[in-house]
C-alpha cells in the first residue's frame, strides 16, 4: 500500500468538511483505503487521479449515494454521515455532476424551484418562483432568463442552473464533477467566473477534473489518489506537471503519444461530395494503415460527418465507397457487415447498456460470430470478451459488473473493446478521450496505434488539437459542415490549425 503523504496537520484548524481514514469497498473491491483529506473554505481544492482511483468514489460518499465501510466525514466540527443526496444537501453539501440533470421541458425557474415551490393558496406562486429564480442567479452573478426553458440552455448555462440550484439554502461545499468536460473555452470562462465568485463566499470547492491546463488556473490545491489510496496532498506550487501524472499512474512520464509509423495502402474510407444534415459537400479519404483526424469547433459537423460514415444519418447526395464499395446507403448493421465500427461520443446514452455487464456491451457487434441455428454458443463468447477486457486493462477486472460499477474512462475501455472482438476495416472514434485521465488516454492511444499498424483505417474525431496534430497523419478541419482544410507534414501543427476552425462562409450551401 501507497504511504499518505500530507503537507498539513490530518484534521487542519477551519477546515470546512475533512475525511478521515475513509474506506469503502465494492463486491470486494477496494474503491477507497483509509483516505484522510480536508478541505478548506474559500479554497478551490482538485481531487485528481486515474478513472477508477476513488475520486467518484470519494464524492459519493460526501454527496450521500455511497454509504461507507469505515472512516468519518466530519463538517464544521461535527462528525455526519449523509444517507442520501436530499440529506447531504441539507446539510450543506452541494453536488453538481458531468451530465447536467434539468428538465428539458421546463424553465429554469420552473427547475431552480423544483421540489421547493412557493405556494399560495395551494397552488403555486408563480411570482414568488420567478423572484426566487432570479435571486438564485443574481447570487452567482448569471443574467440567465429565468423564464428560458431548460432545453434551450448552451452546456454551460445549463451547469450553472445546476449550481445555482444545488446551492440555494446554506451550502457550505459544493463539488464540480468534470464540469468543462463538454464545454467550449468562452464556456468554460463563464464557468471558473462563477466558481471565483462562489470561492470568495467562503465555500470550499471539491473540484474534479483530468484536464491539466485548468489545474493550475482554478485550483489552489491538490489530492492525488490511485487505487483508492491518497498519495499526496500538497499545494500546487509545490509539484511539476510531470510530478503530478508520476503521483496519479505510478509510473515516470513517458511519451503520451505513440509514434505511429505511416504505411499508407489502399483507400478504405472515401467520401465525394456528401451532403446530409449539417453536412454540405464533404470530400475525404482515409487509407489502410493510416489515422486521419476530423477536428473542428463544437457543432462544426465533425461529429455529424462520421455518423453519415456509420449510416447512423440519411446521405442526401454524394458517394460514400467503403473498399472501393457503393455505400451511400445502408444502415448501421450493414456497415458493420461491412467492416466498419463505430465508437460514440456519449457512451452513457449511445455506447453502453446499462442494465447488461461488461462482457455483455463487448460482445454486442459480434453476437452472430458465436452464433450457431440462431444459439449463441456462450462460453466462446465469455472467453473471448473477457479476454478482450483484460487486453484493455480493464478495472476492477470483473467482466459480469455492470457498466455503472466502473469509472468513466473503463466504461469507454468497454465501448471499445466491441471493436477487438473481430476484424474490422474501418475505426471510426468520436471524442474518444472526453473525460478520460492521462492513463486511460494513452492506453486508448496504444489501441489505435495497434489498429492502424494492423492495416486497419482509423478516422479520429476530436475537438482536442493536441490529440490530434501528436496522434493523426492526416488532419481534416470541419468548419460550418464543410471541409475548411487538410493538413498533413509540418503544417499539420497547432499554430497553423487553429485558425482555420473559425472558418466563414458567406451562406449555407443547398443541399
Amino acid at each position: 500500500m501507497n504511504a499518505v503523504m500530507t503537507d498539513h496537520p490530518v484534521q487542519a484548524p477551519g477546515a470546512t468538511i475533512s475525511v478521515t481514514a475513509l474506506t469503502k469497498r465494492f463486491q470486494g473491491f477496494p474503491a477507497l483505503q483509509d483516505v484522510t483529506i480536508d478541505f478548506l473554505p474559500g479554497e478551490v481544492h482538485v481531487l485528481f487521479g486515474e478513472n477508477g482511483a476513488g475520486k467518484s468514489t470519494l464524492i459519493g460518499v460526501l454527496a450521500g449515494i455511497h454509504r461507507p465501510d469505515g472512516g468519518t466525514v466530519i463538517l464544521q466540527g461535527q462528525a455526519i454521515q449523509p444517507t442520501s443526496p436530499r440529506h447531504a444537501r441539507q446539510l450543506g453539501i452541494a453536488a453538481v455532476f458531468q451530465e447536467p440533470a434539468l428538465v428539458p421541458q421546463l424553465t429554469v425557474a420552473e427547475n431552480l424551484t423544483l421540489g421547493r415551490e412557493p405556494m399560495s393558496l395551494g397552488l403555486v406562486d408563480k411570482r414568488a418562483r420567478q423572484a426566487a429564480a432570479a435571486q438564485a442567479l443574481q447570487r452567482i452573478g448569471s443574467n440567465i432568463d429565468p423564464a428560458a426553458h431548460a432545453r434551450d440552455l448552451s452546456r454551460a448555462e445549463q451547469q450553472i442552473v445546476e449550481i445555482a440550484r444545488s446551492l440555494q439554502g446554506e451550502a457550505k461545499v459544493l463539488i464540480l464533477d468534470e464540469p468543462t468536460a463538454s464545454l467550449t473555452d468562452e464556456e468554460t470562462n463563464q464557468l471558473f467566473t462563477v466558481v471565483e465568485t462562489l470561492r470568495r463566499e467562503g465555500i470550499a470547492i471539491i473540484y474534479i477534473t483530468h484536464r491539466m491546463s485548468e489545474i493550475r488556473r482554478i485550483g489552489e490545491r491538490i489530492s492525488v489518489l490511485r487505487d483508492g489510496t491518497l498519495i499526496r496532498t500538497c499545494p500546487l506550487e509545490h509539484v511539476t506537471d510531470d510530478d503530478l501524472v508520476t503521483l496519479m499512474t505510478g509510473r515516470q512520464v513517458g511519451a503520451l503519444f505513440p509514434e505511429i509509423p505511416h504505411r499508407p495502402g489502399s483507400t478504405a474510407l472515401e467520401l465525394h461530395q456528401v451532403h446530409g444534415k449539417g453536412v454540405h459537400g464533404v470530400d475525404l479519404c482515409v487509407r489502410k494503415g493510416e489515422v486521419v483526424g476530423l477536428t473542428g469547433l463544437i457543432g462544426s459537423g465533425k461529429a455529424e460527418i462520421g455518423r453519415l460514415c456509420f449510416g447512423l444519418s440519411r446521405t442526401l447526395s454524394g458517394g460514400i465507397h467503403i473498399n472501393g464499395q457503393d455505400a451511400r446507403s445502408g444502415s448501421p448493421a450493414e456497415r458493420l457487415r461491412q467492416g466498419v465500427i463505430y465508437y460514440p461520443a456519449d457512451r452513457k446514452h449511445d455506447g453502453l447498456i446499462f442494465s447488461r455487464s461488461a462482457r455483455e456491451n463487448v460482445s454486442l457487434s459480434a453476437l452472430d460470430k458465436w452464433a450457431r441455428s440462431g444459439f449463441i454458443n456462450r462460453r466462446r463468447e465469455k472467453l473471448e470478451a473477457e479476454a478482450v477486457l483484460r487486453r484493455l486493462s480493464l478495472r476492477p477486472g470483473n467482466p459480469d459488473a455492470l457498466p455503472t460499477s466502473f469509472s468513466g474512462g473503463n466504461q469507454q475501455k468497454i465501448v471499445l473493446g466491441r471493436g477487438f472482438t473481430r476484424p474490422y476495416d474501418i475505426h471510426i472514434f468520436d471524442e474518444p478521450t472526453t473525460g478520460v485521465d492521462v492513463g486511460a488516454r494513452a492506453e486508448i492511444y496504444q489501441a489505435i496505434q495497434e489498429l492502424a499498424e494492423s492495416g486497419a483505417a482509423v478516422l479520429l474525431i476530436s475537438s482536442d488539437l493536441p490529440e490530434v496534430v501528436n496522434l493523426v497523419h492526416r488532419a481534416y478541419v470541419v468548419a460550418e459542415g464543410r471541409i475548411a482544410g487538410e493538413f498533413s507534414g509540418s503544417d499539420l501543427n497547432e499554430a497553423t490549425i487553429l485558425p482555420v476552425f473559425f472558418t466563414q462562409y458567406d451562406k449555407e450551401p443547398a443541399n
